[in-house]
């Protein structure tokens, strides 16, 4: 059996408008912890053109240039057992979720939760969607947007970018 692994932690600030959650950072994010680690991952270039700055910065710096932009970055599922990178290898039953849910009335200006591909869609509304109170997102839109990844090669830079500029709107 795969071992245990344990995601990142989150990068979100009190006044986030657009909280950005993937599924389970893969095994790059993991080994260099960072999000969106894997140098073929479309999130940072896509991400730098929404909010306006370089995608080759440091990373602390696209963090901050997020932050300021007032995105929020972090993932549905805090632990799973996983083969490799794959969002399909996850061992379903081993997904123990984030704290979302308690995280949510500390965020007053939140607006948006925008699941980075279909796993972290299906996670979201099968592990934390039951478990939040109707008027928790009485005001906050859930957007499923494709994934960034590379195992997405059916969408182009282009093509993402056109699914999610509606988080400009934020």
């Amino acid at each position: 059996m795969s071992e245990l692994l344990r995601g990142l932690p989150p990068h979100i600030a009190a006044d986030c408008r657009i909280l950005v959650l993937g599924s389970m950072p893969g095994d790059a994010s993991l080994s260099m912890q960072q999000y969106y680690a894997h140098p073929r991952n479309r999130f940072w270039p896509l991400l730098a053109q929404i909010c306006g700055f370089d995608p080759g910065l440091a990373y602390r710096q696209r963090l901050a240039a997020l932050q300021a932009a007032g995105f929020g970055l972090w993932d549905v599922i805090g632990q799973c057992r996983r083969a490799g990178s794959l969002d399909a290898a996850i061992v379903r039953g081993s997904e123990i979720v984030n704290p979302i849910g308690e995280r949510l009335p500390a965020l007053p200006r939140l607006r948006a939760i925008a699941l980075n591909g279909g796993k972290a869609a299906q996670a979201f509304s099968r592990h934390l969607q039951p478990q939040l109170a109707p008027p928790t997102l009485a005001n906050i839109d859930v957007l499923a947007l494709p994934s960034t990844s590379p195992a997405n090669a059916a969408f182009s830079l282009e093509r993402l970018s056109q699914s999610w500029r509606v988080l400009a709107d934020y």
